[in-house]
């Protein structure tokens, strides 16, 4: 089984990133998929996790994940605010929206680091809502290139169950923008 966590703060679709992960894990055959919440305070701003589990038989666990696989943050200021990587398994994968490269970034504790500029590259695909850019389908680009767990195309088909017409056109070009952008590094 494959955990995966993500990070974020209201408003910026954390629980639909977790959705539309699992939708697509499930087309792209995997027969056990699951995505929950975790919500505290229910405000725009404030933080709050999602989880996707994704696995090649059916999943009997609905509880929350403690330990992921990869840990998926989309707002890097969250690393002063939530103890991150204490969700993430010392063999984790971290994927984080910065303007960094991945080889820049000074955190130990994990097995790789994959970033993005998700930021900018919402911004530039007008990924907008009330101004601030909407990092979720881009830092899904990102997840895909790092892990190899869900196929960008397959990311494509989740994105068109979720969203439709030139709503969907312009995430998976966000989609895909993200994923050649993407910087990877396996720390040792």
């Amino acid at each position: 089984m494959h955990e995966v966590i993500w990070h974020g703060r209201g408003g910026q679709g954390v629980v639909i990133a977790a959705q539309i992960l699992a939708e697509s894990a499930y087309l792209q055959g995997f027969k056990g998929v699951t995505s929950a919440p975790t919500f505290g305070p229910e405000r725009r701003g404030a933080p709050l996790t999602a989880s996707t589990r994704i696995s090649d038989t059916p999943i009997r666990t609905f509880s929350q994940i403690e330990k992921a696989d990869i840990a998926v943050v989309l707002d890097p200021s969250l690393f002063g605010v939530v103890n991150i990587l204490g969700t993430l398994k010392p063999k984790g994968l971290l994927v984080i929206n910065t303007s960094q490269k991945a080889d820049e970034v000074d955190i130990k504790g994990c097995a790789a680091i994959a970033t993005a500029d998700a930021a900018a590259i919402a911004i530039r695909f007008h990924l907008l809502k009330e101004g601030a850019p909407m990092v979720n389908t881009p830092m899904l680009g990102v997840l895909s290139k790092a892990s190899g767990l869900v196929s960008i195309e397959h990311l494509e088909k989740g994105l068109k169950w979720k969203l439709s017409g030139t709503t969907a056109a312009t995430n998976i070009a966000a989609l895909r923008a993200a994923y050649e952008e993407a910087s990877i590094t396996t720390i040792v």
